[in-house]
């Protein structure tokens, strides 16, 4: 596969469009290669503001009840336009009961929802073009852990937005959490720019801070749950790197 098929391939799976045998191949992938396990997560990072912002709306009890017994309802209205209609005797006819009535509503009924459909869907483009066509990062740290493995990327965003995507799984003890901190002078103390108390990556946002240039440090501790208590780092380093520019 080419590197754009893999990264629609990422999207699609992430937004939960693929199919179960392409979720499988790129689970399989990313096992595989550690570059498409990071491209995985950092979709992931990208695409969580979806999930934060749209709350899990479920279907009214006895919905699809209902809906069965309506469409049975409306069964005759295809009786009224058969070609056989206008052979019934009179009896027959009077029997049969006008939908013409119901028919209008459910036209009016359509359209509206259609023209709800369509503004939401708008909406959606929308927000996921803005998702898909994030800001360039001004710097990117590799963090390594004592033993030089890498296990996360950083990127630090102008407006000092910072994405951080998880290479592997952190082993940090339940009343542990993880925080990220950063060093925007290198004579200046350690400035945290938030948690990962879900152990997942995540983009974090602070304000006050110059922009992030070259050679700034990057580090990711263990503290306490709730963050540092002293507000620097103060327990293990569990990976840190210094930022370079990316080659756009």
């Amino acid at each position: 596969m080419s590197e754009r098929h893999i990264d629609i391939l990422i999207d699609e799976v992430v937004l939960g469009l693929a199919e179960d045998a392409d979720v499988a191949r790129l689970e399989a992938m990313a096992a595989d290669d550690p570059r498409i396990a990071a491209r995985l997560e950092q979709a992931r990072a990208r695409f969580a503001p979806l999930d934060d912002t749209a709350d899990e709306m479920p279907l009214p009890d006895g919905f699809w009840d209902r809906l069965d017994r309506r469409l049975e309802e409306a069964a005759p209205a295809e009786v009224m336009a058969d070609d056989n209609f206008r052979d019934m005797d009179s009896d027959t006819v009077s029997n049969v009961v006008d939908l013409s009535a119901l028919r209008g509503q459910a036209a009016r009924w359509r359209v509206s929802a259609l023209g709800s459909i369509a503004a939401a869907l708008i909406m959606a483009v929308m927000l996921v073009w803005g998702l898909l066509s994030p800001q360039e990062p001004a710097v990117v740290a590799v963090l390594l852990n004592d033993r030089g493995e890498a296990i996360a990327l950083v990127e630090g965003m102008p407006d000092n937005t910072t994405r951080v995507t998880l290479l592997e799984t952190q082993n940090v003890p339940r009343d542990q959490v993880m925080q990220v901190w950063t060093k925007p002078e290198d004579d200046g103390p350690p400035v945290s720019l938030g948690l990962l108390d879900t152990g997942r990556s995540r983009t974090l946002t602070i304000e006050g801070l110059p922009a992030p240039s070259a050679r700034q440090l990057y580090e990711i501790t263990s503290e306490p749950a709730g963050g540092s208590p002293t507000n620097l780092p103060t327990g293990p380093i569990l990976g840190k790197g210094l930022a370079k520019e990316p080659v756009i």
